[in-house]
């Protein structure tokens, strides 16, 4: 098993494990060993997932107000938690590559590995929910047919995109590329930063 296959077989046993409930105030029961990065990988489509369903339901356009906004807050703590955790799979990369001697004429990528895993989690709950509708009893037969159609590209893009992260992930590890992160610099999470918070 290739690194994205791990990646996906990770991300749609997480897709599932939260769809036995489907709440979003279910509680994580992460069942890999802390610190490896398949419990990384889990709780990265944990956060998205439940952020998925979060997303559903501040647009309904019956939500009262003040529900509205504690959901868009608890988005917002996602956004953040999201981003966090992609920095550390960045760091656990960073960790199992520093070994390697980087070649003089080695180029960097457009986004780190962490990054492209990203993508490549929300890729899963995109054909998940695709799936659903393009198999739905109670659709008009134009809808099952333009899902249909969707979910193929989506299958053609995490195919493409898993090819992607492995070749990356290969050019890392012969020291073909290397890694550089940034960590990201959310001004409008900081007091400091965000002027509406500071002038209070």
């Amino acid at each position: 098993m290739n690194f994205t296959q791990l990646c996906n077989s990770v991300f749609n046993k997480c897709i599932a494990d939260y769809h036995v409930t489907d709440h979003v105030d279910a509680p994580v029961k992460n069942p890999y060993e802390p610190n490896t990065i398949e419990y990384f990988l889990y709780l990265k489509n944990w956060i998205d997932t439940v952020q998925w369903h979060l997303e559903d339901i501040i647009r309904d356009p019956d939500i009262k107000p003040e529900e509205a906004l504690a959901i868009k807050r608890r988005i917002d703590k996602s956004n953040q938690d999201r981003t966090d955790l992609v920095e550390q799979i960045d760091s656990y990369m960073l960790d199992k590559y520093k070994t390697v001697k980087v070649s003089e004429n080695a180029t960097i990528n457009t986004e780190s590995p962490a990054w492209a895993i990203d993508r490549l989690s929300i890729l899963a709950l995109k054909i998940y929910h695709m799936q659903i509708e393009a198999d739905r009893k109670d659709a008009a037969p134009e809808h099952t047919c333009s899902c249909k159609r969707k979910l193929e590209v989506l299958l053609t893009q995490r195919q493409d995109l898993s090819l992607a992260i492995d070749q990356l992930l290969e050019d890392i590890a012969a020291g073909r590329k290397y890694m550089k992160t940034y960590k990201q610099m959310k001004m409008y999470n900081d007091p400091a930063l965000n002027p509406v918070l500071y002038t209070k």
